[in-house]
């Protein structure tokens, strides 16, 4: 056993140590000393947005600092327990080794985001494809895994629009996850994701498939010089819909920016002021423009996604079947389980830490 052991604390070392050299602590610790005296100054927090981006990093810079002490901690103590030759430590330092294993391999994963956007926040949209109210209630039931995910994770949301199916479920979604290295976490998601299920609303109990399109970009922040010009714009004044209640919005706030060159369309609804829903609709259009102008410079590379999804049979990236069986299946890395509730309640780690192993393959080999 402890010839087993020993190889296996080699192979973790090993990359623990070539993430320690990827993440740098020594930079990691002076990037935070720079955040804690940003993060001091009183003048920074007349602008909201840009002191609740900084204290995110900090937290962030903080986690990875901490993440990796702990881990070569545990680790010594592991290799210290190897040396002593005592079998009592052995078995219990062979009982740590799988949670051990695990817990660096989640964090290599981390070391694989260095996209150009890899570490911004990550602004998704959600729309229903073929399956009509199936389709609409599938898009309803992916913004509830989404966001679910995130609460897993601790991580801020906001949901900048929602659009109301005419029986049940969303058109259409759009909302914000506020984290460090969201975007980068979150971007194999773009695509279509299909369901199989006994239709709630056939009346035969009939099976049927439904798509919904994810799509993922990164937020823009002032250094993009993403510049839009006001004339370019079309800016479009309605009342918000949904499904009723008091906390309705019965003024004319919601917002809807049509960007006339691109035509590419946003909206905002869910915030109470026009201003609010406004300057939450140019968050998503400047995204969108941003991811555009990647798509274009990239296009030779064939690097990114872009443009309209065929969100129909044969596009998809998942299958999430619950009938005739359970099965949620990634078709790009294979990954597979039969946990489909817990997946739909937004335990997705898995098939995500798979797909950036998968996508940095797939870039080193283009």
């Amino acid at each position: 056993m402890a010839a087993d052991i020993t190889e296996e604390i080699k192979a973790l070392d090993a990359t623990l140590a070539g993430i320690e050299a990827v993440l740098d602590l020594d930079t990691l610790r002076r990037r935070a000393a720079d955040l804690e005296r940003e993060a001091a100054d009183p003048q920074l927090w007349s602008d909201q947005d840009r002191a609740q981006a900084v204290t995110r990093r900090l937290s962030s810079v903080r986690g990875d600092i901490s993440r990796v002490e702990a881990l070569r901690r545990r680790l010594d103590d592991v290799i210290a327990a190897l040396d002593l030759g005592d079998d009592d430590l052995l078995a219990e330092a062979a009982n740590d080794l799988p949670t051990l294993a695990r817990d660096i391999s989640a964090l290599e994963v981390r070391t694989l985001l260095s996209g150009e956007y890899d570490e911004r926040d990550a602004i998704v949209q959600l729309s229903a494809g073929a399956g009509g109210v199936d389709a609409a209630d599938w898009t309803a039931m992916l913004l509830r895994m989404y966001l679910r995910w995130a609460e897993r994770h601790g991580y801020a949301t906001e949901v900048f629009d929602t659009s109301e199916a005419e029986e049940a479920g969303l058109k259409s979604a759009t909302f914000q996850i506020k984290a460090p290295y969201a975007y980068g976490t979150l971007r194999s998601e773009h695509g279509v994701h299909r369901l199989v299920r006994i239709s709630p609303f056939d009346n035969q109990n009939r099976r049927q498939t439904s798509f919904a399109g994810v799509e993922v970009t990164p937020v823009v922040e002032q250094s993009d010089h993403v510049e839009i010009d006001d004339r370019e714009l079309r800016i479009d004044i309605f009342r918000s819909s949904g499904p009723g209640g008091q906390g309705v919005n019965t003024t004319d706030s919601a917002v809807r920016i049509t960007h006339l060159p691109t035509n590419i369309v946003v909206t905002c609804q869910n915030e109470r002021s026009q201003l609010q829903n406004k300057a939450a609709a140019m968050i998503v259009l400047q995204a969108k423009l941003l991811e555009r102008r990647r798509a274009e410079e990239a296009a030779e590379k064939q690097r990114l996604t872009g443009g309209p999804q065929d969100v129909s049979f044969g596009s998809q990236i998942r299958n999430y079947v619950l009938h005739p069986y359970q099965m949620v299946k990634d078709l790009r890395t294979e990954v597979e389980t039969s946990g489909t509730a817990a997946v739909l309640d937004g335990d997705i780690d898995e098939f995500i830490d798979a797909e950036i192993r998968w996508r940095r393959t797939t870039e080193q080999q283009g």
